[in-house]
C-alpha cells in the first residue's frame, strides 16, 4: 500500500495537467478524459456504449487512455490529467487512508468480481480442486499488493493453502508479462484475463480450469472514480456517463454474443471476433457486471477483507467516506422504471 501511495504522490507532482480535458469539441460534445487501468473485453459495456453512440446521446465524448495500473490511474485523477479514473477502488481507499484532501469518490461500479481465469499446464478441467490441485504448486497471479494477487491469495487461504507453506505465489513477474513467462516455463499455473485465456487454450498451450471470480465471490473489482470537486461541478455529466454505461451493460447482456463481438471488434485491433465472442460468453457465465452500477457495503467490506488478509491494509475505512451511490441508484431507477 505504501508503494502505491508513494507512486501516486510522486506522479501527482510530476504530471502536468492536460489542458481542456473537459472542454467542448466542434460538435458541442463535452469531452471527458477517462484513464482505464487496462484495456480488456472485461470492460465490454463501456466500449459498447461508445460504439453505439450512447455517450454521444448524453452530449459526451470520452477520450480513453490506458493507465497501465491502478496507481497510475489514481495519479492521473489526482493531478487533473484525467477527469474520471477506471480502476479498482482500492486505489482510492489507499489515498483515503493516507489522509489526503479531496479524496476521489467511487460513483459507479462496472465489474463485481475478478475477471481472470486460472490456466493449468495439464488438462484437469473435470478434476480441478482448489484445495488439492494447487498444493505444492507454483502460481503466477500478479504483483504483490495488487488486487488480482490478493484476491487469489484470499481464495488459497480459504482452501487451506498458504504462500511459503504448502503453495508458492510467484510475484517476480510483471502483470503484463505473466502469460509470456508462463509460456516460457515459469510456474505451474497462471491467471489470465479474456480473451488471452481462451486464445491460449485454443492454441494448445494450456487449459482453463477455473474462474477466479467465481471462487472469490463478489467484490467491487473495477469502478469509476473522480474527485469530489469534479463530481460536484459536473453532476449532469456524471449522470449522463452512468446512463450511457448502464445502457451498455444492458446491451451486452441482451444481445447475441456474435453481434456484440462485431460491435466491439474495432476496440480490439488484432483480436478475432470469435475470441471476443468467447470472452463475452465467459464473463456472462460468471455474472461479471454490476447491472445497477451501485457498490454494496457488503462487497466493499469483502474487498477490505481481501486486502487485510494480504497484510496490506493499515486500517479499515467507512463505506460512506469512499463511495457515493446516489447517482447510480438514481439513474438505474430511471432506466428500469
Amino acid at each position: 500500500m505504501k508503494k502505491i501511495i508513494a507512486a501516486v504522490l510522486c506522479a501527482l507532482f510530476a504530471i502536468v495537467p492536460l489542458a481542456a480535458c473537459n472542454g467542448q469539441d466542434e460538435g458541442g460534445l463535452k469531452k471527458i478524459s477517462v484513464s482505464e487501468v487496462t484495456h480488456s473485453v472485461f470492460y465490454a459495456p463501456m466500449y459498447a456504449a461508445d460504439a453505439l453512440g450512447y455517450f454521444e446521446e448524453e452530449g459526451i465524448e470520452i477520450e480513453l487512455t490506458n493507465g497501465g495500473g491502478a496507481d497510475a490511474v489514481m495519479a492521473a485523477v489526482l493531478s487533473g490529467s484525467a477527469d474520471i479514473g477506471f480502476c479498482g477502488p482500492e486505489a482510492a481507499l489507499y489515498v483515503l487512508i493516507g489522509g489526503s484532501n479531496n479524496v476521489p469518490k467511487v460513483f459507479g461500479q462496472l465489474t463485481k468480481r475478478d475477471g481472470s481465469f486460472l490456466v493449468s499446464r495439464v488438462d484437469e478441467k473435470d478434476t480441478f480442486d482448489w484445495a488439492e490441485s494447487l498444493k505444492g504448486k507454483d502460481i503466477l497471479a500478479g504483483r504483490k499488493g495488487g488486487v488480482p494477487a490478493m484476491t487469489f491469495e484470499y481464495i488459497l487461504n480459504e482452501n487451506g493453502l498458504f504462500d511459503g507453506q504448502n503453495v508458492s505465489m510467484n510475484y517476480d513477474v510483471n502483470f503484463n508479462n505473466m502469460t509470456a513467462a508462463f509460456e516460457g516455463g515459469t510456474a505451474d499455473y497462471c491467471t489470465m484475463f479474456e480473451p488471452v485465456a481462451s486464445e491460449y487454450e485454443k492454441a494448445g498451450k494450456g487449459y482453463v480450469v477455473a474462474s477466479v471470480g467465481e471462487a472469490s465471490g463478489e467484490i467491487p473489482y473495477t469502478c469509476y472514480i473522480a474527485k469530489e470537486s469534479y463530481i460536484d461541478k459536473n453532476q449532469d455529466t456524471v449522470r449522463g456517463f452512468l446512463r450511457a454505461v448502464m445502457r451498455g451493460i444492458r446491451y451486452i447482456l441482451d444481445t447475441d454474443d456474435a453481434a456484440a463481438a462485431a460491435v466491439l471488434a474495432p476496440y480490439f485491433d488484432g483480436t478475432q471476433e470469435e475470441s471476443i465472442r468467447t470472452s463475452l460468453q465467459s464473463y456472462k457465465a460468471i455474472d461479471a457486471w454490476q447491472e445497477d452500477m451501485t457498490m454494496t457495503e457488503d462487497a466493499f467490506n469483502r474487498l477490505q477483507d481481501v486486502i487485510e488478509n494480504a497484510g496490506e491494509l493499515e486500517k479499515r475505512m467507512s463505506f460512506a467516506d469512499l463511495v457515493d451511490t446516489s447517482f447510480s441508484s438514481e439513474i438505474y431507477a430511471e432506466l428500469t422504471a
